[in-house]
């Protein structure tokens, strides 16, 4: 059975990693940009309308006035949305979904793995901390990569324009502001609880490896007559 300081330790670090996974699940089910441009039809060239575009991860919503005409709010579907439209966002959004859904497997992996360290004591496998590690490590970055691929295809790609494009016609766009929202901020606690559960288990392992030389150092400190009999 292993100590009552390991198994506070490894249920700590399953709890921190259990908390990142409820926030992950809510960040999915949130808002995470809103996208706004000026509108102006083609052959005007009065830019006096606007476009706001709000997408969770899933669905979204786009509000249009005088783009062209007075106003409407259209939901959509984003990714069958997006793979009508072209290639480039949809690649970039699809793999921000796939890379949200392995953060969540990494993550169970290291809860898995934690109680069951909580409850055993297995040898220095993948089974040990060094899955612990592993787990939380890639799940860690995985989701750095998800915060820059995601600013990246709301920025510096067209998918905004498209999508508006898509549902107006031909319509004159500019000036397009990204405002990130509360799905994708919480990706950031996201990433500091699974360093925090590495972190619990560094301490532990490194609390115990300090343990095991100082239960050593009687033996290595004897005088060398001593210690030939």
């Amino acid at each position: 059975m292993p100590s009552t300081s390991k198994t506070l330790y490894y249920t700590s670090c399953a709890l921190l990693t259990s908390i990142s996974v409820g926030l992950m699940g809510y960040a999915m089910s949130r808002e995470w940009v809103r996208l706004s441009m000026d509108c102006s039809r083609e052959e005007i060239n009065l830019f006096n309308g606007s476009a706001t575009i709000t997408l969770e991860l899933f669905n979204g919503n786009l509000n249009r006035v005088f783009c062209p005409t007075f106003g409407e709010i259209t939901q959509f579907s984003v990714i069958p949305k997006l793979a009508e439209m072209g290639v480039t966002a949809l690649v970039l959004y699809a793999l921000v979904v796939m890379l949200l859904a392995l953060c969540l497997l990494f993550s169970a992996g290291t809860i898995l793995i934690s109680l069951y360290n909580s409850v055993s004591n297995p040898y220095e496998t993948y089974f040990g901390p060094v899955g612990v590690y592993t787990c939380s490590s890639i799940s860690t970055c995985l989701s750095i990569v998800v915060l820059i691929i995601y600013v990246v295809n709301v920025n510096l790609t067209t998918m905004a324009e498209d999508l508006v494009q898509d549902f107006s016609g031909p319509v004159d766009l500019r000036n397009k502001t990204a405002e990130m929202l509360l799905g994708y901020y919480l990706v950031i606690p996201y990433t500091v609880l699974s360093l925090c559960a590495m972190a619990i288990i560094y301490m532990y392992n490194n609390a115990a490896y300090r343990h095991r030389r100082e239960q050593q150092r009687p033996t290595e400190d004897s005088p060398k007559e001593i210690m030939m009999f």
